[in-house]
């Protein structure tokens, strides 16, 4: 039996629905001629995209060049996914910074413990990941595919 595959937009609201969802993403970020993108744990909190990352190339490049592309996916078959990107601005949430700063990396480290509660503790499962950051969301667009027999 045939498959037609039916693509289509989705809403903000659907969009929303699967950043809330998921908690693996996909960061790009550019530095001269060169694109990287690296997978990320995350958490969608309103217009926030959470994360916490280790120190490396990828916190000194988004310093400078702060503009990014996320990505989320879901996909059951190869005709049956939806996919949402996200275009945005990175931040650094330090602990030294302004109040501002505090508030959103106090913000952050209570929704990414929603998905790793033992975050910044002894028995964090990723210690070495001691930064801190979000995404402010500027512009979201979503795609899905959706198969339907023949």
């Amino acid at each position: 039996m045939k498959t037609k595959p039916e693509f289509r937009d989705l809403d903000r609201a659907q969009c929303m629905a699967l950043l809330t969802k998921a908690h693996v993403g996909r960061i790009a970020f550019t530095f001269h001629d060169r694109v990287d993108i690296e997978p990320v744990n995350y958490v969608c909190v309103g217009e926030w995209i959470y994360l916490r990352t280790s120190a490396g190339t990828k916190l000194q490049t988004l310093a400078h060049h702060p503009w990014v592309a996320f990505e989320v996916d879901e996909a059951k078959a190869a005709f049956d996914w939806q996919s949402v990107v996200v275009h945005g601005t990175m931040h650094q949430f330090a602990e030294s910074g302004t109040a501002r700063d505090h508030e959103h990396r106090e913000r952050a480290i209570a929704a990414l413990r929603t998905i790793s509660p033992t975050l910044f503790t002894d028995d964090d499962l990723a210690p070495h990941r001691t930064f801190i950051c979000g995404i402010s969301v500027n512009e979201i667009t979503g795609r899905s595919a959706t198969s339907h027999q023949l």
